[in-house]
Order: structure tokens, then sequence, then C-alpha cells
């Protein structure tokens, strides 16, 4: 891990470039899960209150899978399928949603910390 941070805005995009994300600080920690979804997409995923990370091109450039306990919606690009984040299908008051941080240069998945989930068994920190 990097001590560097890296500064404001932070952005990225998935592969073509048709969806575009802008976090509005750096996260300080992320998680890697191993449930059935994250372990096949190598998903780093790092979380904000939602609404506060700015997407462009969704949803018209999006689409959405469903899975499991059906509480939340993972996105993907409809032109190059990789996979940008995920929102709760029924939001609350604080309700947060996820960024997958692969889409982002290098540098920032270096400066944070991630941390190991068990989203297949446990539900738990596995660090």
């Amino acid at each position: 891990m990097s001590n560097k941070r890296p500064s404001s805005p932070l952005q990225g995009s998935c592969h073509c470039g048709a969806v575009r994300l802008t976090l509005p600080a750096a996260p300080e920690m992320a998680s890697s899960c191993n449930c059935s979804l994250c372990r096949r997409t190598g998903g780093i995923w790092a979380y904000y209150q939602l609404g506060s990370v700015v997407i462009q091109g969704h949803p018209g450039n999006t689409e959405s899978y469903t899975w499991g306990d059906r509480s939340m919606r993972n996105f993907r690009c409809k032109t190059c399928g990789i996979i940008t984040h995920w929102e709760p299908i029924e939001p609350t008051p604080g309700s947060r949603h996820g960024v997958n941080l692969r889409n982002f240069e290098p540098e920032l998945l270096a400066s944070v910390v991630v941390r190991q989930f068990d989203g297949a068994d446990t539900w738990q920190f596995l660090d």
C-alpha cells in the first residue's frame, strides 16, 4: 500500500468508456469479497453514500443483474461488460452503494487498505 493519497476528483471508467465514475473522495478502505459473484468478477469494492458518486452513462449504458437475496443490483456496461457498481434495490435513508475500484487507475487501489470479506459464508471480515 502506498502512503500517497490520490486527490479529488477521482475518475474512472469501464473498459470502453461508456460508463464513467467520479468519486467524491478517495476511499480509506475497500473490500475483496469471496461470494459467488465477486470471486468470479474480481471486483474490489469501495462504499459511498448512495448518490454521492457521479455515474455518467447510467442507466442508459448499463444493464443490471440481481441474484441471491435480491437486495442489490449489480451493474455492468452494456458494451464491454465490465462491472462498475452495485446499488440497493430498495434504498433507505443512509443507504450506500459499492463502486468497483478496478475501474480506476492502479494508483488508487494501491493507496487503499483492502480487507477480505467472507460473503460466501459468515458475512464477516476475515482479517
